[in-house]
């Protein structure tokens, strides 16, 4: 698949945009950057593209943050995370595109709509959220690429400390997108027409968003800039599921 220019200028202005918002918390890229794509490009294309981007940022920023990663609390996501990702896997497969973004719009529009109505400190979470945690962000990080969100939600709850939440938030991405990468190389999603001559020629997009979120990281509070993304995504959100529900 070869993207027009337009679309092209279009994606590396969306994974630039997506990948700021990376780099000032360390999660966010694809439940950003997918909705976006997923209106110029293929869902089963921009899918595995972004997992291709959010593999080599998790990469690159998950060596400088590994010492606060927390991985007590990552071991025991991994079971309930790898049979979710076999639910969603399959569903990526052999369900059709419109139900897909559907199902994606109708994800998008409760994520932005949760973001802009949450108030005060996160709620703290018992262990035992780790069950339905792992299958549904499992399912989501196959399915949709987006099951960041909701491991986010759960670290938040478990992890008071603010770079030590940032890290595990980014290792999770990293072990997410190397699962993925096996799971979509044996199903044939890695071999599409162009995916990976567009990574490469996304990646300069990719770095030129990570350091400047990781810029302002250190200059401005990360919450004010995602509640301004949450009016994107609903408007994302909501073309998603007019065009699935066609």
């Amino acid at each position: 698949m070869s993207l027009p220019l337009e679309t092209f200028a279009l994606a590396a202005l969306i994974v630039a945009i997506a990948y700021v918002i990376f780099g000032l918390t360390g999660f966010g890229s694809t439940v950003v950057a997918v909705p976006l794509l997923a209106l110029i490009l293929p869902l089963k294309f921009a899918v595995p593209l972004m997992m291709m981007l959010d593999l080599a940022a998790t990469l690159m920023l998950g060596a400088r943050l590994r010492k606060g990663i927390r991985l007590d609390e990552v071991a025991w996501l991994i079971p309930f995370i790898l049979a979710g990702m076999a639910l969603g896997l399959t569903l990526l497969i052999r369900v059709a595109e419109e139900p897909l973004l559907l199902g994606l719009g109708l994800f998008v529009l409760l994520y932005a709509a949760y973001g802009l109505t949450r108030r005060g400190v996160p709620i703290v979470l018992r262990r035992f959220w780790s069950v339905p945690v792992g299958l549904v962000g499992g399912a989501l990080s196959a399915l949709f690429g987006t099951g960041g969100v909701i491991f986010a939600m759960y670290f938040a709850g478990r992890i008071p400390d603010k770079e030590a939440l940032r890290a595990t938030n980014a290792s999770m991405i990293m072990f997410s997108a190397l699962v993925r990468v096996v799971l979509f190389g044996f199903t044939g999603l890695l071999t599409q027409e162009g995916l990976l001559a567009s990574v490469a020629m996304l990646i300069p997009a990719m770095l030129g968003g990570v350091y400047v979120g990781n810029r302002l990281h250190a200059v401005i509070p990360a919450a004010s800039v995602v509640k301004a993304v949450y009016g994107v995504l609903i408007l994302a959100g909501v073309s998603l599921v007019v065009r699935g529900s066609a």
